[in-house]
């Protein structure tokens, strides 16, 4: 693997995102802490942590970058017929842990467990601080989906998602998507595309069309108390 820079060693901060490794896709930095305040900068960077347990802290800012535009959304016919059912009761903000935990069990695919315990509780620090917010499926009283992530500004920053029942997380998502077109959230953060992504509308975008994104919609200072109760009273 190509050298990458350390945090403390070779840079005190992150570096111009234009550094970023095209193979793998992304690799910026490695190091430095997850902090609340560290783990904002990044974020309104539009840098994200991405690691396993036996591995530093590394940090990704890939391009291009799949993003989905609230506005733009539409449902699929038959996503459309599923949330028609109602089956699922949507909640936010009611069972972060739950969500973040279920998000981190191993998945037939592989993909989960990348986020660790160090990860999870600094996501759980950033959910009680008001950044970081979840999205809960219920069916009765039975946690069956849901997603996680930060918002900044006008930005929601996806992390990931996980769905114990069919299309519980889509549903969820769907909830989400809504959720910001009634906040005036202009953009969702999907970081890397796929194909369960690309079915719920995510597209791809150039580094300099983010980075346009990330100035117009995050405040240099940003309003914590904007964001504080602001996804809890929803309901469906």
């Amino acid at each position: 693997m190509t050298q990458i820079p350390f945090i403390g060693y070779h840079c005190e901060g992150f570096p111009p995102v234009e550094n970023a490794l095209t193979e793998p896709n992304g690799l910026l930095v490695a190091g430095g802490d997850l902090t609340p305040e560290r783990l904002i900068e990044a974020y309104s960077k539009g840098i994200f942590p991405w690691f396993e347990d036996d591995q530093p802290i590394l940090w990704w800012s890939p391009a291009p970058r799949a993003v989905l535009y609230p506005a733009e959304f539409t449902p699929s016919r038959s996503l459309k017929k599923t949330l028609r059912k109602k089956t699922f009761t949507i909640t936010f903000d009611t069972a972060f842990q739950e969500v973040i935990s279920s998000c981190s069990k191993p998945r037939p695919s592989g993909d989960g467990t990348w986020i660790t315990a160090d990860m999870m509780d600094a996501y759980t620090q950033l959910h009680q601080l008001g950044y970081a917010h979840s999205v809960e499926a219920w069916d009765g009283k039975e946690l069956v989906g849901g997603l996680y992530g930060i918002c900044l500004g006008s930005i929601f920053f996806g992390e990931s998602m996980f769905s114990t029942k069919s299309d519980a997380s889509k549903v969820a998502f769907c909830s989400l998507v809504e959720h910001c077109n009634l906040k005036n959230i202009d953009l969702i953060d999907c970081q890397v595309a796929n194909p369960h992504l690309a079915s719920l509308g995510a597209v791809d975008i150039c580094r300099t069309t983010f980075k346009k994104h990330l100035q117009a919609l995050i405040p240099d200072k940003l309003a914590l108390d904007r964001h504080k109760g602001f996804w809890s009273t929803y309901s469906n």
